[in-house]
């Protein structure tokens, strides 16, 4: 598939499970693509992960070896930002901690050249609140890319468009969405966005309606696959999302609106607490054996 004549070369700030889908989808749209890691082992893991990922559609058939030898090709990885200053896109994937991000954009600020587009795939915070490391010169280049988990299956992608950013980025950046082979639909700069403004509360009263005993997480999760034809219940949904993310969000949200819809529940918080996170520690609303729900946890 052709890229986008403005964007050839794809950056990546880190490669845990959304930066490394996000690399991956990337390479196989045929852009060049730069992932930045911290650390060699981080960064080691990550590209294992999208290696992986070819190694079993090349064992079922739906790749052939001289394909994945040129995706990989495509693909670097570096835990240098000085490797990133060819880069037409960097996209930020870091957790979704406004700190570590802030860091990540002040040293983007100084690796990257002046008309890069940069982006950030953060689920929640403002893109505005990630601009101070910016100078005034790159605003009009800075717009959100919100990905969704896991990346590769999801066919959307939210383009959030902050105060500054210009008609031309949002058009660049509708350009590279669509040769990922993905929808993308244009958001406001809001906490939420538009999916998780929908999302997010529905998933916070399926934990309330759990927390008091209104059903079981068995019947909860099979009303709503069954009696509304979702492909995954809220409860089974929220483990796989992370439990603590959730929670994260949910404060996000709720600072930002002060409405009850966003606020944690209490057993959510509980599970948290406890470290039951969900799919990530193996264990939430369910039991897991990696990225399998196995069986049923107390509540």
């Amino acid at each position: 598939m052709a890229s986008s004549p403005s964007i050839q070369t794809i950056g990546v700030i880190g490669c845990g499970l959304m930066g490394a889908g996000i690399a991956q989808v990337a390479a196989e749209a045929d852009f060049k693509v730069v992932v930045k890691e911290m650390d060699a082992t981080f960064l080691e893991k990550g590209l294992a992960r999208i290696h992986g990922a070819w190694d079993r559609a090349l064992t079922k058939g739906k790749l052939d070896a001289s394909r994945m030898a040129e995706l990989k090709q495509r693909l670097a990885g570096t835990t240098d930002y000085r490797d990133l200053k060819l880069c037409d896109l960097v996209i930020e994937a870091v957790p979704e901690v406004p700190e570590l991000k802030l860091a990540a954009f002040a040293e983007l600020e100084k690796a990257l050249k002046a008309e890069a587009i940069l982006c950030s795939n953060t689920s929640s915070l403002p893109i505005g609140t990630l601009a101070a490391p910016l100078s005034p010169s790159r605003l009009s280049n800075l717009a959100g890319l919100h990905f969704f988990n896991p990346v590769p299956a999801m066919p959307l992608v939210e383009i959030v468009k902050a105060l500054p950013t210009s008609t031309e980025t949002i058009e660049a950046l509708r350009g590279f969405v669509t040769a990922l082979r993905k929808t993308p639909i244009v958001a406001p700069d809001a906490p939420g966005f538009i999916v998780n403004r929908l999302l997010v509360p529905y998933l916070l009263d399926a934990i309330r309606c759990r927390e008091q005993g209104l059903a079981t997480t068995e019947d909860l999760d099979a009303g709503m696959k069954l009696g509304c034809g979702h492909p995954m219940g809220p409860l089974l949904l929220s483990d796989y999302i992370g439990l603590d993310t959730m929670d994260h969000v949910a404060g996000v949200m709720f600072d930002a609106f002060g409405e009850a819809r966003f606020k944690s529940p209490a057993l959510l918080k509980q599970l948290v607490a406890a470290g039951r996170l969900g799919r990530k520690s193996g264990s939430g609303f369910y039991r897991w054996e990696g990225d399998k729900a196995v069986g049923f946890e107390s509540i």
